[in-house]
């Protein structure tokens, strides 16, 4: 489609619009101006008055035309971050109601294209000043989203806010990157590696990984910063031998000062690769929460996606985990993989409730670069399934006495849906409400890290180098996100 900008540069606004509301399409800027003729296009133009600035939209889509205005009022701001925040918002707004007009279906989400709805709703509160209802209200009649969506948003906003109530200023968390796995899903993209391939690799990585610890741990020191939460990802860490998880732990531990530290969690996803010894040696450096991911309890669907074991397999990985009491245990399910119905993901909600899992998160498919569903162009559940596959999990968790707390979106989802995370009364992951509301900095080791400064009213990111070879030759790479990290909070006074 094509898109024309007038009195704006705000092109990646209308790209999120043009991926939700018309995600066949792509966009095109033409280098001359034709303007609307019979192509598919877009023209968002901004009029600014003395007391009003007024979003224009003319749509062109399918032979039909649309036309819609939307204004707020800015006399008093100032160019900047405030005033590009609404311009953008009724730019969206104005090309979500043309959309409308020249039959696109409404979304779920309505006009919001964001990542963090939650925090969307949070900012309609602090910044705009709305009470909890009128911002709830706001949602539904102003964007479009609806009472089953909205409601989602304000119990992972209400969730977020009690775990901010009780982090102080001091408070960090830190990411431990594992980039291996036994083998590579079909629908992943994240940067991993199957172990059989780079077991050679593995203790170089762990190597680069203590380095990158001691060194991190002294700027966290020298920040006078403590340590609050750890999340142990990947990957799959417990790809790792149990030499090898012991070996990772006592680093963190002899690195970090972890007396703070309220949840310690390793990611225990693929159930092939969970034995009780790894699971003894997690329990014995302290980590309180593990992942074990089926996605799905059919082996079907299993088989179609690459998981490369069995439903039987995660009955058998989760009594392993059983056996430790001192773990709280997440299951993970993705709504949409090839070969499943809405009958067959029911099945799988209702055994993993059964199973027992203090969490459970349920996913939509996203379609990712890089990943074998979008190359090979793999046959996928339609939108209209996977919102049946939702609402009937959302009906069954809360009548098991699970609740949102957690609420993510991501691009290419299936339906322009969203990621929930649920729990039962007094299992909420912090880890995951701190990243997702960005409440406060997250510190990123290993490969592929990307590192989040939070702090007096900015966000600000490092990267590590991808790939794990590439993570262990490059130590400068790593410095260099340590000296961001010290002159983050150098700037801020702190």
């Amino acid at each position: 489609m094509y898109i024309f900008l007038r009195n704006n540069d705000y092109r990646y606004a209308a790209e999120q619009m043009l991926l939700m509301l018309f995600p066949e399409e792509r966009p095109v800027y033409p280098s001359a101006d034709p303007g609307l003729r019979e192509e598919n296009a877009v023209e968002l133009e901004l009029k600014h008055g003395k007391t009003y600035t007024t979003a224009v939209c003319r749509l062109r889509y399918d032979r039909r035309t649309a036309q819609k205005h939307v204004r707020a009022r800015t006399d008093g701001i100032r160019a900047g971050e405030e005033r590009a925040r609404i311009e953008q918002r009724i730019l969206k707004l104005a090309f979500y109601r043309a959309a409308l007009d020249v039959g696109v279906p409404k979304p779920e989400w309505g006009c919001l294209t964001g990542v963090r709805p939650a925090k969307f709703l949070a900012g309609l509160m602090q910044k705009d000043g709305l009470t909890e209802t009128a911002a709830v209200r706001m949602l539904t009649e102003t964007f479009g989203v609806s009472k089953e969506r909205a409601s989602l948003a304000l119990a992972a906003e209400r969730a977020a806010a009690r775990a901010k109530a009780v982090l102080a200023p001091q408070d960090v968390c830190l990411y431990i990157g594992i980039p291996f796995c036994p083998t590579r899903c079909a629908y992943c993209s994240f940067v991993s590696v199957d172990a059989p391939k780079l077991l050679k690799s593995i203790p170089d990585y762990l190597n680069a990984l203590e380095q990158e610890m001691r060194s991190t741990a002294a700027a966290v020191k020298a920040a006078g910063r403590r340590v609050v939460a750890v999340y142990i990802g990947g990957g799959t860490p417990t790809t790792l031998s149990a030499p090898e998880l012991d070996r990772l732990l006592a680093d963190t531990k002899a690195c970090f000062d972890l007396s703070a530290c309220r949840e310690f969690t390793v990611e225990a996803g693929r159930p092939d690769t969970v034995t009780e010894e790894k699971l003894a040696v997690l329990v014995s450096h302290g980590v309180n929460r593990v992942s074990v991911n089926p996605q799905t309890m059919s082996d079907a669907v299993l088989e179609e996606i690459g998981r490369h074991h069995t439903a039987a397999q995660v009955r058998e990985a989760v009594a392993m985990v059983k056996k430790f009491p001192q773990l709280a245990f997440n299951m993970d399910l993705i709504a949409g993989l090839p070969g499943d119905t809405p009958e067959s993901f029911s099945d799988t909600v209702r055994e993993v409730i059964a199973l027992g899992a203090e969490n459970i998160t349920v996913h939509t498919l996203a379609l990712k670069k890089g990943s074998r569903f979008l190359t090979e162009g793999t046959a996928l559940p339609d939108g209209k399934a996977v919102g049946e596959m939702l609402g009937d999990a959302r009906e069954k968790l809360e009548a098991a006495g699970y609740a949102p707390y957690y609420l993510y979106r991501q691009k290419f989802m299936s339906g322009s849906f969203e990621n929930v995370g649920w729990t039962r009364p007094g299992g909420e992951g912090l880890y995951n409400i701190y990243i997702m509301e960005e409440l406060h900095s997250i510190l990123s080791l290993g490969a592929g890290g990307s590192t989040k400064m939070v702090g007096g009213g900015q966000i600000r990111r490092a990267f590590n180098a991808k790939y794990p070879r590439e993570y262990i030759d490059r130590p400068e790479k790593r410095r260099a996100n340590l000296m961001d990290f010290a002159r983050f909070y150098a700037e801020q006074g702190e």
